[in-house]
């Protein structure tokens, strides 16, 4: 007879309750002799499964809720001040996902963001400067090819070395962006349809490769290139952003370097955090605070991924 604990008639209160009592129990042969071990080691194995299965769950849950925190501040930021991917970015990292997998997701999880801004001031972008609009945007999608080209063939140990100082450079464009923009716009340079055009492909490929910092990289090109509407410059960077990063994305998916379960979550959340932020950014009037804080997380990220 099979017994479940010490009362015969109550019903395990939970799994691991069964599988304890379950464990304890013999079954009685002739003579009083007890049942084979083959009960101790089925309810051991028992054991493991639940453990496994209540551990991943928790581990499930606190991700998703990392996810979301991080995607709905990202979308906050970016649609107000910019730099979301400091943020999600990092985060992903820290839930163990690959660094190379990590940058890969962040790019996906960015793009309903720029596609949603750049149909925002669609009646704003127009070409200026030396080049054709659709020659801008064939240039970029070229860059973001190459970009993410070259992620597929860096190694991952390689890119690990690499991240700590691209973060940095993406903390420092952003914190300099509003300054060398201005800069650049003051003295008047500008730069010939040739040398534009490599600009734009330079900075398309730093995105294609490592999308932080890229709308502050993009906005500074515009104005060599000869841009002076500053929202048909930030139309266009949404714009540029959105095709380089559909050009990458695609690469990346087709190459396996998506983690699409946390690609999901984040893209939601951004999204969410997106629309909340562009109803919030005409009330917030001290956006260098915001910036500032910003500026001061990719500080400390760039310190801690040093470190590591």
């Amino acid at each position: 007879m099979l017994r479940l604990g010490s009362d015969p008639g109550a019903f395990p209160r939970s799994a691991m309750t069964f599988s304890a009592e379950f464990r304890n129990s013999r079954l009685k042969l002739p003579g009083g002799k007890k049942s084979f071990c083959i009960l101790d080691q089925f309810s051991d194995q028992i054991n493991r499964w639940i453990s496994r299965g209540l551990q991943h769950e928790g581990i499930k849950v606190l991700s998703i809720i990392v996810l979301v925190i991080a995607g709905l501040l990202a979308g906050i930021v970016n649609a107000i001040a910019g730099g979301g991917t400091l943020l999600s970015f990092p985060a992903l990292i820290w839930l163990g996902v690959p660094p190379i997998i990590a940058n890969a997701t962040a790019t996906l999880t960015a793009l309903p963001g720029y596609i949603g801004s750049a149909w925002a001031y669609r009646y704003d972008i127009h070409a200026e400067g030396s080049l054709r609009l659709r020659s801008i945007i064939t240039v970029a999608a070229f860059g973001g090819l190459a970009g993410a080209g070259l992620l597929l063939v860096t190694p991952g140990e390689a890119f690990v070395g690499t991240v700590p100082w691209l973060l940095l450079t993406a903390t420092l464009l952003f914190a300099a962006g509003p300054r060398l923009v201005a800069v650049v716009r003051a003295r008047g340079l500008m730069i010939g349809p040739a040398l534009s055009a490599l600009a734009i492909f330079l900075v398309a490929g730093y995105g294609g490769y490592f999308n932080a910092g890229l709308g502050i990289m993009l906005l500074a090109v515009f104005s060599l290139v000869g841009y002076q509407n500053l929202h048909g410059m930030n139309g266009l960077k949404n714009l540029l952003s959105a095709v380089l990063s559909l050009v990458s994305v695609t690469i990346y998916a087709t190459a396996g370097l998506i983690a699409w379960e946390s690609a999901a979550v984040l893209a939601i959340s951004t999204t969410v955090g997106g629309y909340i932020g562009a109803r919030q950014a005409r009330r917030i009037r001290d956006t260098e605070s915001l910036r500032a804080l910003i500026v001061g997380i990719g500080a400390v990220l760039t310190v801690v991924f040093f470190a590591i």
